[in-house]
């Protein structure tokens, strides 16, 4: 497993966050001590205890609202540290929702959240929304989800179908897409107070940065709301509205109160 970077990618901090209203639970794998990079982290995971065909033990299957034909497995094929990661074969059509989400209770990390995760897919994104990861949300019941749209990463908060960034051609350009065929770092931090921060392979991302100052294009339509998350889980997987497969892998994925960062290679 590879050791974890301490560079800072020459990146500016993320926004100051609050302490957590409730204790941390303690970091925690499906067997065995925390692996190389989980410092900080209540969950911390690379699927090393999994055996083949569908996820078992510190994992389980969650279907957003309907499933259809997509499939979550695990794989040994391609993985990015260690011997195993999961396979998602994310199927287009409205109803095809598949994700993986840990079996360990995470609602008391608290009102901040921290998250890590490795995913590599094989099909740039499409002009349709799709989402790779959620997190529910416990004050409105709904989805704060994390996928693409007009071929770039974006945020979507499913109550209200707000985005981050704006879909016009100016917030796009603030986006990045997520590149194809390699293992990309994906951080994020949910702040219950109000504000997102996003990084991409250690380097904030523009667009998917929101800081309490409503900017136009960015984050102005989604601070048009008073919105004061409460994230309870996180599942990985793929969420389709229409149109757009994709074969996603993921791996050494953690969660915690504070950031935890990326791997070096």
């Amino acid at each position: 497993m590879p050791q974890l970077s301490c560079a800072a990618n020459g990146q500016a901090p993320p926004p100051t966050s609050s302490a957590p209203s409730s204790p941390s639970p303690s970091a925690s794998t499906s067997s065995g001590p925390p692996p190389a990079g989980c410092t900080g982290a209540a969950f911390c995971d690379g699927f090393e205890s999994q055996t083949s065909g569908p996820v078992s033990g510190a994992w389980t299957v969650s279907n957003a609202n309907c499933s259809g034909t997509g499939t979550a497995t695990v794989d040994s094929a391609v993985t990015h540290g260690g011997t195993k990661s999961v396979r998602v074969d994310g199927k287009a059509g409205y109803c095809n929702h598949v994700y993986v989400k840990p079996t360990k209770d995470l609602s008391g990390l608290g009102s901040v959240w921290y998250g890590r995760l490795y995913v590599r897919h094989s099909t740039a994104l499409p002009t349709a929304h799709v989402a790779f990861a959620a997190l529910k949300d416990n004050v409105d019941g709904k989805d704060l989800r994390l996928g693409g749209q007009n071929s770039a990463l974006q945020w979507n908060r499913e109550s209200d179908d707000a985005t981050l960034p704006a879909q016009s051609p100016a917030g796009v350009a603030q986006s990045r897409p997520l590149p194809t065929g390699q293992w990309n770092c994906v951080e994020f931090m949910v702040d219950g107070r109000g504000l997102l921060s996003t990084w991409l392979n250690g380097t904030a991302v523009p667009g998917l940065q929101v800081d309490g100052v409503p900017t136009a294009e960015i984050d102005q339509q989604w601070s048009s709301k008073a919105w004061q998350p409460r994230v309870t889980d996180l599942r990985l997987g793929w969420e389709s509205y229409g149109v757009g497969d994709d074969t996603l892998w993921f791996d050494d994925v953690a969660v915690g109160a504070s950031r935890i960062g990326c791997l070096s290679s």
